[in-house]
């Protein structure tokens, strides 16, 4: 039987959906207060839920019992500063936690880290898996939390876990709705007047989904795979979004004294309200960096063949519109 954590997250949504599309009997975990997404409704005769916070070993237990696959999408994520020390704690004792478990029970596992916890490359160059990010210098939270609870994938390979890394880049699609990256199409919809200079890559959760089981139907053991389906510019990619939408795309260039200012701002406007900044300095930075990502090594693993990005905006465009 296979176990997916955080399967009322939008990439785990996506893959408990693909697997039982596959004809997999699956159990999902998922906290008391969670509710269960939309997308995976109709199946809810093929799920069997369990109540288990990874921070919680002994209901984790319990989830991995009869269990020989596990799928880790769960994760704590959050930009409000006062959340940094609380979801690296969280993301590295709940991998830990699994990880431990795991290796104890022989179960094969696909964690799911992010291009967060991948290092830079030399400019001009394209970023591998074999560049590391630098946590001595690193100051943000979810990347520390990413790559800290790759370290406890990476302990738990060297003490025998059979286990790959997943890297995605961005990932979008409609499920997202105007949540996680659901917001760069919402933020275009409502009218979006600046774009950056920056260059990310992108990929459709579907997409995602196939290549973690994919890597898990294989013998491969101790690796990780950047999973990205095309580097886009900022601005293409808003330019883009808006000809779907039918509205104008953003003018005028945020240079980066610009950035600064606005996620200052953003951040004296959520210590007042208490809510998470529109925008946090990592991202605000990030968004006028260019960072172009590998993804041969995938493509070469499982012989994958990436859904064009283009594609997966019309879908994410046409459901915004729908609703």
């Amino acid at each position: 039987m296979i176990l997916v954590t955080g399967a009322t997250g939008f990439l785990g949504a996506e893959l408990a959906k693909e697997l039982i599309l596959r004809g997999n009997r699956i159990r999902c975990t998922k906290r008391a207060s969670s509710t269960i997404p939309k997308i995976l409704e109709p199946y809810t005769s093929k799920i069997e839920w369990a109540n288990a916070d990874l921070m919680d070993a002994a209901a984790l237990e319990d989830a991995l019992d009869g269990i020989t696959q596990v799928y880790n999408c769960a994760a704590f994520v959050s930009l409000k500063q006062a959340d940094k020390e609380p979801m690296i704690r969280t993301n590295v004792r709940g991998t830990a936690n699994l990880v431990d478990l795991c290796n104890e029970k022989n179960i094969r596992v696909v964690h799911t880290s992010s291009v967060a916890a991948v290092g830079e490359a030399k400019p001009g160059e394209m970023i591998t898996e074999n560049h590391h990010l630098d946590s001595s210098t690193e100051t943000d939270g979810y990347a520390i939390s990413k790559l800290e609870s790759e370290m406890e994938v990476w302990r738990g390979i060297a003490e025998g876990l059979d286990a790959v890394i997943v890297n995605p880049t961005i990932i979008i699609g409609a499920s997202a709705g105007t949540a996680g990256s659901g917001q760069i199409f919402e933020t275009v919809r409502k009218g979006l007047k600046f774009y950056t200079k920056g260059t990310i890559g992108f990929v459709d959760v579907q997409d995602v989904a196939k290549c973690m089981i994919a890597l898990m139907e294989t013998n491969i053991s101790g690796e990780r795979y950047i999973i990205n389906a095309e580097n886009r510019a900022y601005k293409q990619l808003f330019e883009e979004i808006a000809g779907c939408l039918n509205v104008s795309a953003p003018k005028t260039l945020a240079k980066p004294w610009m950035m600064e200012l606005a996620w200052r701002g953003a951040s004296l406007v959520g210590a007042i309200t208490g809510k998470a900044p529109a925008l946090d300095k990592t991202s605000a930075r990030a968004a006028s960096v260019t960072r172009e990502f590998d993804n041969s090594k995938i493509k070469q693993a499982i012989g994958f063949n990436f859904k064009p990005v283009s594609d997966t905006i019309k879908e994410v465009c046409s459901a915004l519109k729908s609703h």
